[in-house]
């Protein structure tokens, strides 16, 4: 797998994604709710690269997402259109910045068991639609590299640490953590709309 890969882990996680792994290490049994919450992210993930790859692999060489090799129009097409797609997404949260209000169920998740935190994780990482992007292209890329799925694990595996990271955070740094991740929380929820515009910008310059 191409290596230029692996900063796309970075762009699965965040938005919604990240938020949901500080709004679990703030909730009661943080770190059993934050574990069912990385395991569904592995498992989402784990499942979204599969998925992807085996449907490239259906459409055969006919479709390619590597510019440089210069492959047909449609992958070209299709790389244009997943850039304007962004760009709208961008322009439309920077436009609804001072109404935008984040999703009502991130606040139920403080209420969250693990089933409902594994759960979360699960479907946070299969319905965005900037992961199913990025999905698609590590499939892509697995396809046209003629590698398995094993050769996806160091994406998956660097999705898997991002994902952790707030937990990490509240484990090695217990009582300073525990103050800091209210107002960090806080912080993203006023923010989301600046957050995705990030996302956005990032895949952007990846795809180009």
């Amino acid at each position: 797998m191409n290596l230029q890969i692996l900063p796309l882990a970075a762009t699965m996680m965040m938005g919604p994604q990240i938020m949901c792994a500080i709004i679990l290490v703030t909730a009661e049994h943080a770190v059993r709710v934050s574990l069912a919450f990385l395991v569904g992210v592995a498992a989402a993930a784990t499942t979204g690269v599969a998925v992807a790859r085996g449907a490239f692999a259906l459409l055969g060489n006919s479709i390619s997402l590597d510019t440089a090799s210069g492959t047909g129009s449609a992958g070209t097409a299709i790389q244009v259109g997943l850039v304007a797609v962004l760009l709208a997404i961008a322009v439309k949260n920077y436009v609804r910045r001072k109404t935008t209000e984040p999703p009502k169920w991130l606040g139920k998740l403080m209420g969250a068991d693990p089933w409902k935190a594994l759960t979360t994780g699960f479907l946070v990482i299969l319905l965005m639609p900037s992961d199913i992007f990025v999905l698609l292209t590590v499939g892509a890329n697995l396809k046209q590299s003629d590698a398995r799925l094993i050769a996806a694990l160091p994406f998956i595996g660097a999705t898997l640490v991002i994902a952790a990271l707030p937990l990490l955070g509240l484990l090695l740094f217990r009582e300073r953590a525990e103050r800091a991740m209210p107002r960090v929380r806080e912080w993203m929820t006023s923010h989301g709309w600046l957050i995705n515009i990030a996302t956005c910008l990032i895949f952007i310059a990846l795809i180009l």
